[in-house]
């Protein structure tokens, strides 16, 4: 029998193909040294840097991700419990960058800085998932600020707008109300869920405490505000490594969102909430550190601004060709002792565009929101406002400007003359009127009728301490008696034309007005 060669070549062939689609090949690497959520790895000499890696050990498999490359080893930062990885044990690579599951099922979840629910509920089954770190969307993808971002606090809204796409810091000392501004423009989100104009919000809290993180989910949920919000904790308990990911994490959950303006149903606009950076800085100080890296300033490593750069780049407002998405971020930065030239906070200001100053004299005071309008800032400014704010906005940071002078000067014990006594009193007007409960956002319609009532003088003669009582009823007359006059001013966003007819209406329903009497 005669056997012919093309046809045995052709079965090895054949052999040789089902053999290799079945063979995975990864390069493989063993842990030499292993503490502190750091692992230096022997082997993996085609390793790149921020790669995904498999580490096999005792109670199964754990991930971590290249940081470090050294001559003949890796660091590698372990994720998950690094307790389980022991000396000896086999490191495999991946040929993957570091993802998160993305889309609407993590919407009203708490999950972990991987994407894992840490709230109890089901396993989460996303239909995407996002790189983590990615560079940020060129000048050419992008378009300018134009689109307010309403947080519903009069003080942020009328004297420092925030838009859509913006970064716009809040800082100041421990305990002085920077989470409860940024829960605040969370929940004022309520009114543009199922809108067009809706905005997913990301929660990122960054070593706090569980319990504060668990407070801050139950005042979302009590406010019908975690149905659009996705919560991610990397509390005080987890290693570095997850605190330093958590951010970028929340971020390209977000992300996700942003890119989907060209379907038209899916929201486009993201809010996202760092709390807070300097935490975040810390946990990478300790990374570094433990990888040997050079410290240098405070401890911190050299790349420490290009930590928090990178980061708040990806906030954006995406061309209309990209679909108009836009990310916002209000990264929060905890001072020490009111210390805002220290490196962190400069670091993110000279990032961010402006930034929300909270004052701890003042909140001591019992100005809360405890926003110094002095210090902040916001460089989008007038960009990021509806025309009729404008209009109304511009005199109450002059007015304010007036008072804080001439408070300073009345402590002399100066006599005033008349006119300087009528600025003085339609300041302290302005600072009350200014002052908010928490978790009560207002519309921004009405925010424009209470500004609009104080800077006409409309006030002056209203009792301090009634201030605020006389502004809710004002309100309320606008939301009934009054209703179609405020339905103007809410079709045309502007007091043209309206103005003598609101300045008759305001002071009509001051003659009826009787403040309310104390027992």
């Amino acid at each position: 029998m005669k056997i012919k060669t093309d046809e045995i070549t052709s079965v090895i062939k054949k052999e040789i193909e089902q053999f290799s689609q079945q063979l995975e090949i990864s390069e493989v690497g063993q842990v030499v040294e292993i503490g502190d959520g750091i692992a230096r790895v022997y082997g993996l000499s085609k390793a790149m840097s921020g790669e995904l890696v498999e580490f096999d050990s005792e109670g199964g498999v754990v991930t971590g991700q290249i940081m470090n490359l050294e001559t003949d080893m890796v660091g590698v930062a372990i994720f998950g419990n690094a307790t389980r990885v022991r000396e000896g044990d086999t490191v495999r690579s991946t040929g993957r960058l570091l993802e998160v599951p993305a889309g609407p099922e993590l919407l009203g979840r708490v999950v972990d800085a991987l994407g894992n629910p840490i709230d109890g509920g089901p396993a989460i089954k996303a239909t995407a998932s996002m790189k983590v770190d990615i560079v940020a969307p060129g000048i050419k993808e992008r378009q300018p600020v134009t689109e307010p971002l309403q947080f519903g606090v009069k003080a942020v809204d009328s004297m420092i707008p925030v838009g859509r796409g913006q970064r716009e810091l809040v800082i100041g000392d421990r305990k002085t109300g920077k989470t409860a501004v940024c829960i605040d423009a969370i929940i004022n989100q309520k009114k543009y869920w199922g809108t067009p104009d809706a905005v997913v919000c990301v929660y990122v809290a960054v070593g706090q405490k569980d319990s504060t993180v668990a407070n801050v989910v139950d005042t979302l949920k009590k406010n019908g505000a975690m149905e659009y919000t996705i919560v991610v904790d990397a509390g005080a308990g987890t290693s570095a490594p997850m605190q330093y990911i958590a951010p970028y994490s929340g971020c390209a959950m977000g992300e996700w969102f942003m890119w989907q303006g060209k379907d038209g149903k899916t929201p486009k606009h993201v809010l996202c909430v760092y709390d807070d950076l300097s935490k975040q800085a810390v946990a990478y100080r300790e990374l570094s550190l433990l990888l040997r890296r050079p410290p240098g300033r405070e401890a911190y490593p050299g790349d420490v601004f290009y930590l928090h750069s990178r980061l708040l780049e990806r906030s954006t407002k995406l061309s209309k060709e990209n679909g108009g998405g836009s990310l916002t971020a209000l990264p929060i930065i905890e001072t020490q002792e009111g210390d805002v030239s220290a490196y962190i906070p400069t670091n993110v200001i000279s990032i961010t565009d402006g930034q929300i100053y909270l004052q701890p004299e003042l909140f001591a005071a019992g100005i809360r929101p405890a926003i110094n309008v002095g210090i902040s800032v916001s460089r989008v400014g007038g960009n990021a406002q509806i025309k009729a704010m404008k209009e109304v906005a511009g005199s109450l940071r002059l007015d304010l400007a007036a008072f804080r002078e001439l408070e300073a000067f009345a402590q002399l014990g100066t006599e005033l003359d008349v006119s300087s006594q009528r600025q003085l009193d339609r300041g302290a007007r302005m600072v009350q009127l200014l002052k908010q409960g928490q978790y009560t956002p207002y519309d921004v319609f009405d925010q424009c009728v209470s500004i609009f009532a104080a800077s006409k003088g409309l006030m002056d003669d209203v009792p301090v301490d009634q201030v605020n009582n006389f502004e809710k009823d004002l309100l309320e007359n606008f939301r009934g008696p009054n209703k179609p006059l405020r339905d103007q001013l809410v079709e045309k966003k502007s007091f043209k034309g309206l103005e003598p007819t609101f300045i008759e209406a305001i002071k009509s329903f001051k003659q009826s007005w009787r403040a309310p009497t104390t027992k």
